[in-house]
């Protein structure tokens, strides 16, 4: 017989100690240690059991492909991008973001224009009231006849609304707010969330039912509850945005039916959520007249290029430490390329200036892509001369001044040229000091243009 003594349990990664300790040694988790009754010693035999005729393995080239393994349109073009054409039968998706970034929102948007297409849904809100729920959607214009509303928060309930439904997309909004009978704790907790996820994905997969799950993220960033949320589900999705700003990114971490790398753009307005197929003109300046200080680079957002302008201000200062100060750029990358410039490009008076940089819509660059962008900037600040804005900076610089060439420059390229950008600054250049002048011959270029034109 097995010997069955007391111990604790992790309940995030199963990790096990014989005294209760507040955080986990293997996942350093706090508060997930909790008291368990485990055997010890191995002395049961698994006897092996044979398969029914319908479930005995086969050649993988002897299966035929199911159409109800297809993509289906939700209606949400953005969405099903991220997605990989559409929502799979079947399959569990977890939607996760801040709160108050429009989670919610989008997930009635998608619920609406699946109803809309004629399939029964069933939006269950562990959070809000179905009057709640009624008046957003009155606002957003999500109120359609084949869409349910249910506000439940125990778990044997809603399954009771779904064999009461019947519906084909089934919405729960959130995971961590809804409880089972079948496990102790409050509802939020490791084992509650594990046991309402599992039961939810379990139904989803006998009925062929696909299963949006909203889910709440901690003060880090990271989805709340166990790791094993995110290996349970078949498509982790992340919701980012800044409140500060309407534009929102739909981002997919994990995809078993489709890929990973397609961001989806949308914008919040008064109406709700409105999808942004094309986002090429948010980040850029509307102003007509050519200014010093500003430059244009083409970043990748998953599989989409944007043009993003990238903004510098450059001014004198007498105290001994000059300030730099940056708006949607990495602070460190920044110090970088101001050291690069004082030291290969020429521009040795730039510790005695303030430097401020900026991007333009409230978009963060964080790929060293937009290195050159920067730095051109910067030198265009300092020498007050404008850059024309026909022209696209891409490329990383390195500490030895060099511009290196960066993923996807075709796709860059392409892009710009679509937007009417004549000129794309890449890893041809050689040297950021090179890239600068060039450009300032540029900028000398088009205001010999501009002089001609007028007269």
């Amino acid at each position: 017989m097995a010997k069955s003594t007391t111990a604790f349990r992790c309940t995030e990664c199963g990790w096990s100690t014989v005294k209760w300790v507040g955080r986990c040694a293997e996942c350093q988790q706090w508060g997930t240690v909790v008291e368990a009754g485990v055997e010890t010693g191995i002395v049961r035999s698994l006897q092996p059991v044979a398969p029914s005729a319908g479930r005995a393995a086969r050649p993988i080239s002897a299966i035929v492909e199911s159409d109800d393994a297809s993509h289906r349109p939700s209606g949400v073009g953005e969405f099903d991008r991220v997605l990989g054409g559409g929502i799979v039968a079947g399959a569990a998706i977890l939607l996760s973001g801040e709160p108050g970034v429009g989670k919610s929102t989008l997930l009635l948007e998608v619920a609406a224009r699946v109803a809309a297409a004629g399939r029964r849904v069933l939006y269950v809100s562990a959070e809000e009231s179905t009057a709640q729920v009624r008046l957003r959607a009155g606002r957003t214009g999500a109120v359609h006849d084949e869409l349910y509303l249910a506000s439940e928060t125990d778990l044997a309930t809603i399954l009771g609304q779904v064999d009461q439904v019947s519906p084909e997309l089934l919405i729960v909004d959130s995971v961590q707010t809804v409880s089972s009978a079948l496990s102790d704790g409050l509802p939020g907790q490791p084992s509650q969330v594990r046991e309402v996820a599992s039961t939810l994905i379990r139904v989803a997969k006998e009925r062929q039912l696909p299963v949006l799950l909203v889910g709440h993220v901690t003060k880090d960033g990271t989805i709340a509850g166990p790791r094993l949320l995110e290996h349970l589900v078949d498509v982790v999705c992340q919701f980012e945005g800044d409140r500060q700003t309407a534009l929102r990114f739909v981002r997919a971490l994990k995809n078993r039916f489709g890929p990973t790398d397609e961001v989806g753009c949308f914008e919040m307005t008064g109406d709700g959520i409105a999808e942004v197929p094309d986002p090429s003109g948010l980040f850029l300046s509307r102003s007509r007249n050519a200014v010093s200080g500003t430059c244009v680079t083409v970043a990748l957002e998953g599989r989409r290029a944007l043009p993003v302008e990238v903004q510098a201000l450059v001014v004198g200062t007498k105290a001994p430490q000059p300030r730099r100060v940056v708006n949607g750029v990495d602070p460190s990358r920044v110090a970088m390329i101001i050291a690069v410039l004082e030291r290969r490009a020429g521009l040795r008076q730039l510790g005695e200036h303030d430097v401020y940089v900026s991007t333009v819509g409230g978009v963060r660059l964080v790929e060293p892509a937009a290195d050159l962008a920067i730095a051109v900037a910067i030198a265009s600040a300092m020498r007050d001369r404008a850059v024309p804005h026909d022209l696209a900076a891409v490329g990383e610089i390195s500490l030895a001044g060099e511009v290196r060439p960066v993923a996807s420059a075709r796709q860059r390229a392409a892009e710009a040229a679509r937007l009417g950008y004549r000129a794309l600054l890449d890893d041809d250049l050689g040297s950021v000091r090179a890239a600068v002048e060039r450009a300032m011959m540029a900028a000398s270029g088009a205001r010999e243009r501009e002089l001609d034109a007028a007269f």
